[in-house]
């Protein structure tokens, strides 16, 4: 396989790099994108039976807050109204909305870098092909104009070395498309979760306040 990079030129190295970073970004993502960081499933049913009653002290709000994604934008909403009881529910969901929206760039957070590296890797991988045909083509042009001084089994053997560009381009290119098409999706479903979460603690909070 070394000698396969090395024999394909300096334009296999861009894509090198590009397979490493998505393959980081892949792992980053994962991690951070576990239901339990973002969406844990019983955290809305809690939040709403703690405060039944009154509204949270600072101390139980930070540590909702710092639960998940889903306790930011319900944080958000408890803040509201320890900051002003007598808040309006525009200001309260105006409140929430901005967690959420802070939220939804944080889950989105690298995507486009993905979708990034799947675009340009089949390109790159091009590119590498071009360069390399026009060495191997400008090494096989005759000397002195003579015609039929190339090598056509040297010719061959350097055209399938130009095509590893291309082939290596698109092995990175499929994967890290696949892994962003299933964030992508990911992040979707989470954000639906979580708009439908905060419009039902709104709804609580507005109870609560009147």
């Amino acid at each position: 396989m070394f000698s396969i990079i090395v024999a394909a030129g300096w334009p296999i190295w861009p894509l090198l790099a590009c397979s490493i970073l998505a393959l980081a970004l892949v792992i980053e993502r994962f991690t951070s994108l576990k239901t339990a960081r973002v969406l844990p499933p019983k955290l809305l049913d809690e939040a709403i039976t703690v405060s039944q009653t009154s509204i949270p002290g600072p101390d139980v709000v930070t540590k909702l807050e710092n639960n998940s994604f889903l306790g930011q934008v319900l944080a958000a909403g408890f803040r509201a109204l320890n900051a002003n009881p007598r808040c309006t529910e525009d200001d309260l969901r105006g409140a929430m909305e901005a967690s959420g929206r802070t939220v939804a760039h944080k889950l989105e957070r690298w995507l486009p870098a993905l979708a990034t590296i799947a675009s340009a890797a089949p390109l790159l991988g091009l590119l590498g092909t071009v360069i390399g045909m026009i060495e191997i083509f400008g090494s096989q042009s005759p000397a002195g104009g003579a015609v039929g001084a190339g090598n056509p089994a040297q010719l061959a053997h350097g055209i399938s070395i130009a095509l590893y560009n291309t082939a290596f381009g698109l092995i990175v290119a499929i994967p890290t498309l696949i892994f962003w098409r299933y964030f992508r999706t990911r992040v979707d479903e989470y954000l639906l979760n979580l708009e439908l979460a905060g419009e039902r603690f709104a709804r609580h909070l507005n109870a609560l306040r009147k």
